[in-house]
Protein backbone atom coordinates (compact mmCIF):
# COMPACT_ATOMS: atom_id res chain seq x y z
CA UNK A 1 0.00 0.00 0.00
CA UNK A 2 1.31 3.15 -0.63
CA UNK A 3 -0.80 5.66 0.73
CA UNK A 4 -3.75 5.92 2.95
CA UNK A 5 -4.29 4.69 6.30
CA UNK A 6 -2.68 1.45 5.78
CA UNK A 7 0.86 3.09 4.22
CA UNK A 8 3.57 0.41 4.19
CA UNK A 9 1.77 -2.61 4.79
CA UNK A 10 1.28 -5.76 2.67
CA UNK A 11 -1.57 -8.08 1.70
CA UNK A 12 -3.31 -10.47 -0.84
CA UNK A 13 -5.51 -9.27 -3.67
CA UNK A 14 -8.55 -10.51 -3.47
CA UNK A 15 -10.56 -8.63 -6.22
CA UNK A 16 -9.91 -5.97 -9.17
CA UNK A 17 -12.83 -4.49 -9.74
CA UNK A 18 -12.91 -1.56 -12.28
CA UNK A 19 -9.55 0.17 -11.41
CA UNK A 20 -9.91 -0.77 -7.76
CA UNK A 21 -8.53 -3.51 -5.63
CA UNK A 22 -9.20 -5.45 -2.19
CA UNK A 23 -6.41 -6.14 -0.65
CA UNK A 24 -7.22 -8.79 1.99
CA UNK A 25 -6.68 -7.46 5.78
CA UNK A 26 -6.31 -3.89 4.74
CA UNK A 27 -8.06 -0.38 4.34
CA UNK A 28 -11.04 -2.22 7.12
CA UNK A 29 -14.37 -0.37 7.88
CA UNK A 30 -16.96 -1.47 10.24
CA UNK A 31 -20.55 -1.92 8.92
CA UNK A 32 -23.18 -2.25 11.67
CA UNK A 33 -25.50 -4.71 10.28
CA UNK A 34 -29.02 -5.12 12.11
CA UNK A 35 -30.61 -8.24 13.13
CA UNK A 36 -32.22 -9.92 10.06
CA UNK A 37 -35.42 -12.20 11.83
CA UNK A 38 -36.72 -11.43 15.39
CA UNK A 39 -34.44 -13.02 18.43
CA UNK A 40 -31.20 -12.26 16.27
CA UNK A 41 -28.78 -9.68 17.57
CA UNK A 42 -27.66 -6.95 15.33
CA UNK A 43 -23.55 -7.12 15.20
CA UNK A 44 -20.53 -4.91 13.97
CA UNK A 45 -19.08 -6.43 10.65
CA UNK A 46 -14.87 -5.76 9.64
CA UNK A 47 -14.79 -5.43 5.78
CA UNK A 48 -12.22 -4.54 3.70
CA UNK A 49 -12.43 -1.84 1.06
CA UNK A 50 -11.60 -1.61 -2.57
CA UNK A 51 -8.65 1.39 -3.10
CA UNK A 52 -7.40 3.01 -6.19
CA UNK A 53 -5.35 0.98 -7.83
CA UNK A 54 -2.76 3.95 -8.13
CA UNK A 55 -2.07 3.28 -4.30
CA UNK A 56 -0.62 0.26 -4.33
CA UNK A 57 2.27 -1.51 -5.73
CA UNK A 58 3.02 -5.10 -6.55
CA UNK A 59 6.11 -6.42 -3.62
CA UNK A 60 9.08 -8.00 -5.30
CA UNK A 61 9.82 -11.40 -3.91
CA UNK A 62 13.58 -11.53 -3.79
CA UNK A 63 14.16 -7.83 -2.73
CA UNK A 64 11.18 -7.06 -0.83
CA UNK A 65 10.85 -3.55 -1.89
CA UNK A 66 7.80 -1.80 -3.97
CA UNK A 67 8.78 -1.76 -7.68
CA UNK A 68 7.34 -1.87 -11.25
CA UNK A 69 6.80 -4.91 -13.67
CA UNK A 70 9.67 -5.28 -16.56
CA UNK A 71 9.10 -7.99 -19.15
CA UNK A 72 11.54 -9.88 -21.24
CA UNK A 73 11.62 -12.59 -23.38
CA UNK A 74 13.61 -15.73 -22.75
CA UNK A 75 13.44 -18.22 -25.79
CA UNK A 76 9.74 -18.45 -26.09
CA UNK A 77 8.69 -17.06 -22.92
CA UNK A 78 7.97 -13.65 -21.83
CA UNK A 79 8.43 -13.09 -18.04
CA UNK A 80 7.85 -10.62 -15.44
CA UNK A 81 11.31 -8.80 -14.04
CA UNK A 82 11.74 -6.40 -10.54
CA UNK A 83 12.88 -3.30 -12.30
CA UNK A 84 14.59 -2.56 -8.88
CA UNK A 85 16.77 -6.03 -8.83
CA UNK A 86 15.84 -7.57 -12.03
CA UNK A 87 15.10 -10.60 -10.29
CA UNK A 88 12.20 -12.63 -12.16
CA UNK A 89 8.98 -13.77 -10.68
Amino acid sequence: MLAGKDRGKTGKVLSVLEGRVVIEGLNTIKKHQRAKKQGQKGQIITKERAVDRSNVQIVCPKCGKPTRIGHQVVGDRKIRICKKCQAEF
